[in-house]
């Protein structure tokens, strides 16, 4: 079986996600997606009508972000109408399954060059018939008879109320996040990958990080309302069916405490990012030198009806499947979806909270959902070439109940 190769990676800003607010709002999102993909192109000098495929995560497929997004944005970019393109929806965790199948498909032979990537633009939700998809189905009565699906925030207070993890816990690691991200933006360690955006008059839109709060104080945090209370009463039919209620089916003991606020969930932002990668034989006729390979990936299920706690048996199965352990990992990016989900998986696994998140998360930086992925993995290889470190593991919980997985290391 080939190798596949991590040649480069480069990603937009983060900007607000919200319409009339965020610098990116006003962009449709094959012209964010074609941002990332033109500059990865001319960053590499790569010969578009030679690209075998671009695999593109996208969660919300409605309305501006529907009809293949990846290929659109390609074609936008001024790609070769040659170099194929399929979007793909594993909600959350699209952007790194977006990598994970791109690399699969060059360590089976079947292809030998590949980008990966995605664009979520979540200021574009609500409009023009692009509704969030809310990573669930409740008007399917048969699915919600045997697996309820409650909203996100609900189920992180849910995890956060079985595993006895107190509000205290979860502000300090959200305070972090937005320390970590600030000495990150400060010191340069995203410039490697970060590439601006520009309005088609070619005025500048966005060249850093729009999101973060780096006045943050824990006792600013402390006094946050939490937010999915009313989210978790609130009637979703006739019947009196409320999200805890949803909860309850399965955890019927569960008094759930609500922990979660807009300080220690992750941001609404829009953002876009994409990876090269190559088989060995194609990158060395190119001349391009690797910055890492991929060395396994996995895929994970677990409760649909917590949602959020996949990440630690994907963390598990992956290092499995590598033949490796916790302790040879240097580094690992957690999607901070919540706090619970990076607090929990921090626990379980019982790691190094100065190997976990190193740059902050999504507290701080924001998640465009479809593209969050692709970003991480991205600022994975830039901080292990900063650090001179060798190997990273990157996972992040998805709706449904689920978890990619994928561990990199630097060659």
């Amino acid at each position: 079986m080939s190798e596949a190769w991590i040649i480069d990676a480069c990603r937009s800003p983060r900007g607000i996600g919200k319409a009339g607010k965020g610098a990116l709002a006003s962009f449709h999102p094959q012209q964010l997606g074609a941002t990332v993909l033109k500059a990865i192109a001319e960053r590499n000098s790569i010969d578009t009508a030679a690209v075998d495929d671009i695999i593109w995560g996208t969660s919300s497929q409605r309305g501006d972000q529907s009809g293949d997004l990846g290929r659109m944005a390609a074609l936008s970019a001024g790609y070769d109408v040659r170099s194929s393109g399929v979007t793909l929806d594993r909600f959350c965790g699209s952007g790194i399954t977006a990598v994970n199948l791109a690399a699969a498909t060059l360590m089976s032979g079947m292809e030998d060059l590949v980008i990966a990537g995605g664009t979520e633009m979540m200021s574009h939700y609500g409009q023009d018939g692009s509704q969030p998809s809310m990573f669930l189905d409740n008007g399917n009565l048969a699915l919600r008879a045997i697996h309820p699906q409650p909203h996100q925030g609900v189920c992180a207070d849910a995890i956060a109320s079985l595993e006895g993890i107190d509000r205290q816990a979860l502000d300090e690691l959200a305070l972090l996040s937005q320390q970590r991200a600030d000495h990150a933006i400060r010191n340069g360690h995203f410039a490697k990958s970060l590439v601006p955006v520009y309005h088609s008059d070619g005025s500048l839109a966005l060249d850093q990080e729009e999101f973060p709060r780096p006045e943050t104080t824990l006792e600013g945090l402390s006094q946050l309302k939490a937010s999915f209370a009313p989210v978790a009463d609130y009637p979703l039919d006739e019947e009196g069916t409320t999200y805890r209620k949803l909860v309850q089916m399965k955890y019927p003991d569960l008094q759930i405490e609500h922990v979660h606020h807009a300080g220690n969930s992750s941001g609404v932002v829009d953002g876009a990012a994409a990876l090269l990668l190559a088989s060995p034989s194609y990158a060395r006729s190119q001349g391009w030198k690797p910055r890492a390979r991929v060395v396994a990936m996995a895929n994970m299920g677990d409760s649909p009806t917590l949602m959020l706690n996949a990440p630690v048996p994907a963390a598990r199965k992956v290092l499995a499947k590598a033949g490796l352990t916790v302790a040879d990992i240097d580094l690992f990016e957690i999607n901070e979806a919540f706090a619970v989900v990076a607090e929990k998986f921090i626990r379980d696994l019982k790691l190094d909270r100065d190997k976990v998140n190193v740059n902050g998360g999504a507290m701080a930086l924001g998640h465009p959902i479809g593209a969050t992925g692709s970003i991480l993995i991205g600022t994975m290889l830039d901080e292990l070439e900063r650090r001179d470190l060798q190997r990273g593991l990157i996972t992040m919980c998805a709706a449904g109940g689920m978890a990619p997985a994928i561990i990199i290391e630097r060659l």
